[in-house]
């Protein structure tokens, strides 16, 4: 029997599309299974550059909202730039797929608010040359937008490469009824065809409130730093996929003994901590008000099965549970099954003390 989560949790699963279906395919056709609609979006992100000079560029790829006939919101689909096992890069752009391309994240946004993902290559850019005043120019498949004193905007590109089949499924918070709201997007993906990739994880987004306690940040970082690979080998963590690291030292060393939020704020940053960690701590590691207030538990497994995601977030929960207690998380085990058993009874003492 599956269990029961008790928070409210927002997922996003990484899957595959077969070739010739894309995420826009599942979004029509969960739409269409609800009476919904689909909006396209804008995704943000990011991939190393080729330009001498230049680490990254910041771009801007399609994805679709899907909502219900009263407007809630049921499920966003997007790229995720990690998943490529599987994919032709050498496969011409599908007809209508393209993304944009900037290197300032100040010009990603103001991209983001003025061009229309729902439209054309052609005339994607146009909203933001108005506001230069400049025309777009055409080079090969190639829309470039540049300043009046030449300098680079934007481009807008074919998107190549079969990079319409990946699709991260992204649910908005859910109270209640987990495994029925991810059976309901699941099952049509598997009817459909998807998959999941090899490099695939799930992520768990929890409400950041409770943690930002510093005894229970604290407990959070002595988790995931002192129990890394029991929780990797009990969660099976994939080792494919992309963007995890162990916490950073500073951080792991502040937490051996009783930190200040502020101590543990200078710890992370000394430590250059991101969100590509097994757990993302950097929204609850601020006083600034965030855009999402959450923990989010990266290390996940991928998955089409929505009793087993549910499963596995019910382990992480009581784990996270456990953190909010006022002792200390202990060390872990040396011994590799040791650990993994007194990894469960840390979850077993959550239960108890939540039942």
């Amino acid at each position: 029997m599956t269990a029961r989560l008790r928070r409210r949790i927002g997922f996003e699963i990484e899957l595959m599309a077969p070739p010739g279906v894309s995420r826009r395919t599942l979004a029509f056709d969960l739409a269409g299974r609800c009476g919904g609609t689909v909006r396209p979006v804008w995704h943000h992100d990011s991939e190393p550059s080729l330009v001498p000079g230049l680490g990254r560029f910041l771009h801007l790829t399609q994805g679709f909202e899907v909502r219900r006939p009263g407007g809630e919101l049921l499920c966003t689909l997007v790229d995720d730039v990690t998943l490529l096992a599987g994919l032709t890069p050498s496969a011409p752009a599908v007809p209508g797929w393209f993304r944009i391309l900037t290197d300032d994240r100040r010009l990603l946004r103001l991209l983001a608010a003025q061009c229309n993902p729902g439209g054309s290559l052609a005339k994607v850019l146009d909203p933001v040359a108005a506001l230069w005043g400049t025309e777009v120019q055409q080079h090969g498949p190639v829309y470039r937008l540049d300043d009046v004193a030449g300098a680079t905007i934007a481009l807008a590109a074919p998107l190549a490469g079969e990079r319409e089949r990946p699709c991260e499924v992204i649910t908005p918070p859910l109270a209640a009824n987990h495994q029925e709201a991810l059976a309901e997007l699941l099952e049509p993906a598997r009817e459909l065809g998807f998959t999941v990739p090899r490099e695939a994880a799930v992520h768990l987004h929890l409400d950041g409130g409770p943690f930002r306690r510093p005894e229970a940040l604290a407990n959070l970082v002595r988790l995931f730093a002192y129990w890394r690979q029991p929780l990797r080998a009990l969660l099976a963590t994939n080792p494919a996929c992309r963007r995890l690291a162990p916490l950073p030292e500073p951080l792991v060393a502040a937490v051996a003994g009783n930190p200040t939020t502020e101590e543990l704020r200078g710890a992370a940053k000394a430590g250059g901590l991101t969100k590509f960690f097994d757990v993302n701590l950097t929204q609850v590691l601020t006083d600034t008000p965030p855009v999402r207030d959450t923990v989010e538990i990266r290390i996940l497994p991928g998955g089409i099965d929505a009793g087993e995601i549910v499963d596995r977030a019910a382990l992480a929960e009581l784990l996270l549970d456990r953190c909010l207690e006022p002792e200390p998380v202990p060390a872990a085990p040396d011994d590799p099954a040791a650990a993994s058993a007194a990894l469960l009874e840390l979850a077993a003492e959550a239960l108890a003390l939540r039942d």
